[in-house]
């Protein structure tokens, strides 16, 4: 259950509560379509990577220099790039959280928040840490959300009637929110760590497909609780502030209390996400991606992992808060998302990857490149109008 909860976790950060609001904010009920969409495609995407990445018994960087000599770089560097802008976002997150509950700036609080991260991934049995850590953190957010929603006159029928038929539909919100999901590093966060825990091959599909689904389920109820919170403040005629949209419900719902929520909800968001991020894109450069010397660089692991938070944390120190590029950047790896997907899926295809033994579901392959193809048209769209 660790990979699911890693995997949820690592999606549901301070850009996921800032996009959640930011398109509730502009479209209403109609952005239930895209969180549909996005469910849809979460678990298509989440159960053929990680699928693909247990039975081949390899990191995707591995794969995809299996596929094609020194893809697996193009890779590395376009997860961990990604990884690295939205863990300034996740760090600045759970500084702000400390800031709202206790008054310290910002800054401090980030510089506070990385060092317990730093701590929890460093620590001997640092798997079952992190695994802890991110199981509390759900809890949490969950716990929090369950009770903003009961205080708040929810409009339901609204809601479930423009999910299935949207009179408005954005394809930038629907890039976005993949991207935060299942994009970039996110893809990847369950299948590596089920991969660090020691399960691979094909007899271990089971595990697969319960921890895809799980964590799929995890982040799709939260994203779902939060939609319904901000659209109750939205259909009253409120305005979300565009600066800070997600706090904007919590203080529409309950005032100066809701407002401390909101911080423990995005410390908890920023906590878990800047975990999920760091043990993900440190798994792309903490083994070589050559494939012949996997796991050579395995006693650099700490090494990065502090060089990781400490230039995140030394960014959004000197820089400040970057709540627009949470959403840019969830875009960005919407667009990275089926180039990551396609050599994954060239790769389900070939015996010297997966072995002789295995067959790819035929329903996975073709829903896999449905997905593909959606998602780079979506990108395009995006491209379009954003030029527009």
């Amino acid at each position: 259950m660790g990979a699911a909860f890693l995997m949820a976790m690592a999606a549901v950060g301070p850009g996921f509560l800032t996009q959640t609001a930011t398109f509730t904010g502009q479209m209403g009920a109609n952005f239930g379509f895209a969180i549909g969409i996005c469910i849809l495609v979460d678990i298509v995407v989440q159960l053929n990577i990680w699928r693909i990445i247990i039975v081949s018994g390899k990191r995707a960087q591995v794969i995809a220099n299996d596929v094609f000599p020194g893809l697996g770089y193009v890779l590395s560097f376009l997860v961990a790039v990604g990884g690295f802008f939205f863990n300034i976002g996740n760090i600045g997150g759970a500084g702000l959280g400390l800031n709202v509950l206790f008054g310290i700036s910002p800054e401090n609080g980030a510089i506070i928040a990385a060092a317990i991260a730093v701590k929890i991934l460093i620590v001997k049995n640092a798997l079952k840490a992190m695994d802890r850590t991110v199981m509390l953190l759900a809890v949490i957010k969950v716990g929090i959300l369950a009770y903003i929603l009961a205080i708040m006159k929810v409009p339901y029928a609204p809601a479930i009637h423009h999910t299935f038929m949207p009179t408005q539909i954005n394809f930038y919100s629907i890039v976005t929110i993949v991207g935060g999901t299942v994009g970039g590093y996110i893809s990847f966060a369950g299948g590596h760590r089920l991969l660090e825990g020691g399960l691979h091959g094909k007899e271990n599909i089971k595990y697969v497909n319960e921890g895809a689904l799980t964590g799929i389920g995890l982040a799709s109820v939260i994203r779902i609780m939060l939609f319904l919170a901000g659209l109750a403040v939205v259909i009253t005629g409120a305005k979300l502030n565009p600066a800070n949209p997600a706090a904007s419900i919590f203080q529409s719902a309950a005032g100066g209390f809701g407002y401390k929520f909101f911080g423990l909800l995005i410390f908890a968001s920023g906590m878990s996400s800047i975990i999920g991020s760091t043990f993900t894109s440190t798994s792309f450069l903490d083994y070589a991606v050559g494939g012949k010397q996997e796991g050579a660089f395995k006693q650099y692991r700490t090494a990065f992992i502090i060089a990781f938070i400490v230039l995140s944390t030394a960014v959004f120190y000197f820089v400040g808060n970057p709540a627009q590029v949470l959403v840019v950047v969830g875009a960005a790896n919407g667009f990275v998302l089926p180039i990551a997907l396609t050599i994954l899926l060239i790769a389900s295809n070939r015996t010297k990857i997966m072995g002789t033994k295995y067959r790819h579901p035929l329903w996975l392959t073709i829903t896999g490149w449905v997905v593909v193809l959606f998602m780079a048209f979506a990108s395009v769209e995006t491209v379009i109008n954003l030029v527009h």
